[in-house]
C-alpha cells in the first residue's frame, strides 16, 4: 500500500526543508557564521571577528575522543568528524591561571561560575585540571566559558594552542 499524497507532500516538504537548513549552516560556516545551540555560551548567532574574544576550534587528543563519545559534540567538521568547540579566551600569553576546585582565576581575578565538577550532567566522572598556578606561554591560551559551570573546557583539557583556532567570533544576535 502506498502512501498518501497528502504524506508524501508533507514528507517533501520535510526533506526540502532539513536541506535548505543544511545549506544554510554550511553557507554560514562559509561566511564565517556560527549558530550555537548548547549551553556553553548564549544560544544565538555568532560572526568571524579578527579581534573576537570567542574561539572556535577542533579540540586534540584526549578532550576530542572524550567530547566526541560522551556527545558533547555533534557531528560537524574537525577531523575527528565532530563539530568544533565554541569558547570564551580567558587567558593568553603572560597571563597567570590559578586552578582550584573552586574556581579559575586569571592574574588573581576570579571568573564566576568556573568550578570544575567531579561528574558531567550525566554521572559520568570528569578530570579536572589538578589544582595549581599555571602561566600561560606564548602560543597557548585557556578558553572557559563562565556563561555554563557545565561547559566542558580548559578546566578539563588545560589549555590550547593557538594553531588550533579556526576562527574568533563575536557575537550577532544572541538569546540572554
Amino acid at each position: 500500500m502506498g502512501m498518501t499524497l497528502r504524506r508524501r507532500q508533507a514528507l517533501a516538504v520535510t526533506l526540502w526543508g532539513v536541506a535548505l537548513m543544511g545549506l544554510a549552516v554550511i553557507g554560514g560556516a562559509s561566511l564565517g557564521v556560527r549558530i550555537n545551540l548548547t549551553p556553553s555560551l548564549p544560544v544565538g548567532l555568532y560572526v568571524r571577528d579578527a579581534a573576537g574574544v570567542l574561539v572556535e576550534f577542533c579540540p586534540e587528543g584526549a578532550a576530542s575522543e572524550e567530547s566526541a563519545i560522551r556527545g558533547y559534540r555533534e557531528w560537524g567538521v574537525c577531523r575527528d568528524g565532530y563539530a568544533p568547540l565554541l569558547k570564551p579566551i580567558v587567558a593568553r600569553a603572560g597571563d597567570t591561571v590559578d586552578v582550584s576546585g573552586d574556581q579559575i582565576a586569571v592574574n588573581g581575578t576570579p571568573l564566576p561560575n568556573t568550578q570544575s565538577h567531579p561528574r558531567d550532567h550525566r554521572g559520568r566522572a570528569l578530570r579536572a585540571v589538578p589544582p595549581g598556578r599555571y602561566p600561560v606561554v606564548t602560543g597557548m591560551i585557556w578558553v572557559v566559558s563562565s556563561w555554563n559551570d557545565g561547559s566542558y573546557d580548559s578546566r578539563y583539557f588545560g589549555p590550547i594552542r593557538e594553531s588550533m583556532v579556526r576562527q574568533r567570533l563575536r557575537p550577532l544576535w544572541v538569546v540572554r
